[in-house]
This record gives C-alpha cells, structure tokens and sequence, in this order.
C-alpha cells in the first residue's frame, strides 16, 4: 500500500469499528501462548496517535520495520523480536495496543500473519467495580516494573514459581515482595500495582496467587497512554482519590504517605541494604501506623 492508501484503510477501519467493536476478557488458554493471527484481523486503535488525523503513522519508522522484515525473510530469519501486543474484540479481531508500526510494515511488505501477545486490560467498570467492592479505605502502590519485577541476575530474588506455573509466568520479584503484601493486607490496604508496560491484568494477579497473596487493583501501560486515554486515567486517579484517605507509595529508596484530599504528605527514606527493603518497609509501615493510633 502506497502512503495516502493505508492512511485512507487505516481511517476506514477505525470508522468501520466504531460503534461495532466492544474490548472483552479472552479467556486463560487465549492469553497463555503467543499466536500467529492474520493482519485482516488487528485493528488500528482509535485512542492511538498512530489513528490521529494530526499526527498519524510515522512513515520514516514504517520504512525501517519494512527494510528489517524484508531481510529477514530473504536471510530466512525469524521476522518479529517479540509479538505485538493486543486485546480481543467482540465480535472478532483484535485491538492493537502495542506495535502499531509493525502491524503496519507487515501489511505494506505482504506479511498475512504476525505474532501477537493477547492481554486483558482492566476497564474504568472494572476498577469501579473494585472500589465498591474494597471495605478499605487506605491502599498502598507499588510500580511493578520500577520495584517490584526484577531481572534474572539480581542478586536478591524470591524463590522462582514451580512447575508449572513457572512455565508461563517468567517474572522474578525482589526478596520479601510477598511477605511485604501479606503484612499490606492483613493490616487493611488493599494494594495497587502499576506497570508501564502491557500486562494481562489475569496474568498478574494469577501470577501473585502463586506467591499465596493477592494483589487489589492492577493498572498497566501507564507509559503507553495517550490522549484520550489519559483522559481515562484522570478519571480513573479521581475515582481511587475519593475512595482512600490515605495512599502509600513505597518506592525503591522511598515510602511516601498521601493523605486524604489535600495531597499532604510525609517522606520516608528506605535506606537500607537491598535484601532488606520489605522488612524495612514493614518496619516503617507498623511505625505510621503506631503513630496515627496514639493520635486518636
């Protein structure tokens, strides 16, 4: 497809899903394996820069993906690093929620089939859905890939999930991470995870459940959102504010409670060896919570 061509198919299709295709939960089977699924049937999604009438695809970055398929193919090399990331439509196809551009180079250089990731995403309902549920009225987050999700060579890990669990959730976390969600939960928070990147919220917290805690609210692809959807997110943060009077971060060096509605808060260094950071935090947490008792 020549350039004003796929634009023209890409504006076609977003208007042909509008209306139509509704984002549902697939099921554990659909999002355990990475599979092959024709190109006819991804979807450009509309709360994406790539589908903006004012910003649109980036060409020069199409053209790389097209040079390096090509090569691929013609070197008989395996064409994607990594699948595209998507969400099941009803009533078929799927939502592209990350690879746009190579959804794109594919379709210009012919490829019918490309690999895809397919996640579930937790809906504005869904999180309201939790709020209304919570019989808490404080919550701790955490940054999944900033704190929590660490790499195979750090040198203090949890004990990594047996077989066969092992087999389809790969993550490592940092030593103490569930003994720290456990002291979260029976202490009253619920717990909120974020991640910038797109995981399938049922893979999370199925993951978790592995480690016997369970994780409250699961929030991901902070760092891929754009416009409208931040939108969403603002009113999803309004929701959570006004359910909480009290939010704690707990960071890598850092604890830092916000309180109600003003926004006041205190800062607490984690200042402590590594292999030590949930048992500090746990230290920390049970020192707030003395003091806020010996104020009533």
């Amino acid at each position: 497809m020549a350039k004003t061509e796929f634009d023209e198919f890409v504006a076609k299709d977003v208007n042909a899903q509008k209306g139509v295709s509704i984002p549902v939960h697939a099921g554990a089977l659909e999002r355990l394996f990475v599979r092959k699924v024709a190109c006819s049937n991804l979807h450009p999604n509309a709360e994406d820069e790539f589908t903006y009438d004012t910003v649109g695809p980036s060409y020069k970055i199409i053209g790389e993906y097209e040079k390096k398929f090509r090569h691929a193919i013609q070197t008989g090399q395996e064409v994607f690093d990594e699948p595209l990331i998507v969400e099941k439509l009803r009533p078929s196809g799927y939502l592209l929620l990350n690879g746009h551009h190579r959804w794109a180079a594919a379709m210009r250089v012919g490829i019918k089939k490309v690999p895809v990731k397919i996640v579930n995403q937790a809906t504005e309902s869904d999180i309201q859905k939790i709020l209304e549920n919570s019989r808490h009225d404080k919550r701790v987050a955490l940054d999944l890939d900033e704190v929590i999700f660490r790499p195979d060579d750090y040198p203090h890990l949890e004990k990594a999930l047996g077989f066969p669990r092992n087999l389809k959730y790969k993550q490592r976390i940092r030593l103490g991470t569930p003994a720290l969600f456990y002291y979260l939960a029976k202490n009253g928070y619920d717990i909120w995870v974020y991640a910038h990147e797109y995981y399938s919220i049922d893979d999370i917290r199925g993951f978790f459940k592995g480690y016997s805690v369970y994780v409250d609210g699961i929030i991901t692809g902070i760092g891929k959102k754009q416009k409208a959807e931040l939108e969403s997110a603002k009113r999803v943060e309004k929701m959570i504010s006004n359910k909480y009077t009290e939010t704690i971060h707990i960071d890598n060096d850092m604890i830092i409670v916000t309180r109600g509605k003003t926004g006041d808060f205190e800062e607490y260094e984690l200042n402590c060896p590594d292999e030590e950071w949930a048992k500090t935090a746990i230290t920390i947490l049970g020192e707030i919570e003395k003091n806020e008792k010996n104020k009533e």
